[in-house]
């Protein structure tokens, strides 16, 4: 599903006709957000999206995974796994394919254990089983079955809200006041612009820390695409934002081609794909999620093959603010005697 255009511009006709189901689908997404959810006897940190499609929430999951490793915990990822057929709980495996649990959760899974689980409830009980001591959420936040530890509402820092709207008339999930009354942190991704800033205020006004953070390719990566030219392509909620990716790392994009958010490519769309990146010499360059996506779809196999990944990971501008706000969850969580 392609967003409208219309949720990252000014308010226009369409977001003032579709003000009335917003403001009842902000009602209802608020008064969930006030829910008590269970909580389990390990400690739950939430990485969730102030708004509907891509922000960097996976990536700060999987930053988030591997800082409380180095700090010795045993973490274990916990996520609906979106575009995935399996319900769970189901730890995912390599042998998954991402029509079973989504693409997601097979890029968690190369850090974290990970259980995809459409009941969370019933998620947080089989990561406890697997003897994970620390729960990472990705997403969830605005679901109300467990209680949470800490609640980090992160953002896209170039795109922000957007017009400010809910669902239907724009990108935010809930009404922006009630989600960062029941967070403790916000982070920022990438350098933050006008509709970021209002966040930024917002979230200060009510003394959340402010993190920021940026995406930047994984070692190796950059050298491995050097002097090439490429065919990008991704299916993800912002696809510019791996382009630009790219441009800043000095890949040189004779082609950029943009599909929908968790896009599921076709046989023809594949063989169209591969036909033009051999017309002009070029080297097919996508997301990991793309990539991920490809796995076990036999249609897709030659395409798979030819295309490279091109990696990237959050990097925390102030490590020693985030390691300080897990460890304070960490301490809240401490099992009920």
């Amino acid at each position: 599903m392609r967003e409208p255009s219309f949720w990252w511009r000014d308010a226009g006709p369409l977001a003032h006709l579709l003000a009335p189901a917003a403001a009842l689908y902000g009602a209802v997404a608020a008064f969930r957000l006030t829910r008590a959810g269970r909580r389990p006897r390990i400690p739950v940190v939430c990485i969730g999206n102030l708004t509907v499609g891509g922000a960097g929430k996976t990536p700060a999951a999987i930053a988030v995974a591997r800082l409380l490793q180095g700090a010795g915990a045993r973490p274990a990822v916990l996520t609906r796994g979106y575009g995935g057929q399996l319900a769970g709980p189901v730890i995912v495996t390599p042998a998954h394919a991402a029509a079973e649990v989504g693409d997601e959760p097979l890029l968690l899974a190369r850090v974290a254990p990970t259980i995809v689980a459409r009941d969370r409830v019933a998620g947080a009980a089989a990561a406890e089983a697997a003897g994970a001591d620390v729960i990472v959420m990705d997403d969830g936040f605005q679901n109300p079955a467990l209680a949470k530890d800490l609640s980090l509402l992160v953002v896209d820092g170039r795109r922000g809200i957007g017009n400010g709207r809910v669902v239907p008339a724009g990108p935010l999930r809930a009404p922006l006041a009630a989600q960062l009354a029941r967070a403790q942190a916000l982070l920022v991704v990438g350098e933050p612009e006008g509709a970021a800033q209002r966040v930024i205020a917002a979230a200060r006004k009510r003394a959340l820390p402010v993190l920021t953070g940026r995406l930047e390719p994984e070692p190796g990566a950059l050298a491995a695409l050097a002097g090439r030219q490429v065919l990008a392509f991704a299916g993800i909620a912002d696809p510019e934002k791996f382009f630009a990716g790219l441009r800043a790392g000095g890949i040189a994009i004779a082609q950029a081609k943009r599909f929908a958010d968790h896009h599921v490519f076709t046989a023809p769309e594949a063989a169209a794909l591969i036909g033009s990146a051999e017309a002009g010499r070029l080297t097919l360059v996508t997301t990991e999620k793309d990539l991920a996506r490809m796995a076990g779809n036999p249609a897709l196999v030659a395409l798979a093959a030819r295309a490279t990944a091109f990696p990237v990971r959050l990097a925390f501008d102030d490590a020693k603010l985030i390691e300080a706000l897990l460890r304070n969850a960490l301490k809240r969580g401490a099992p009920i005697s």
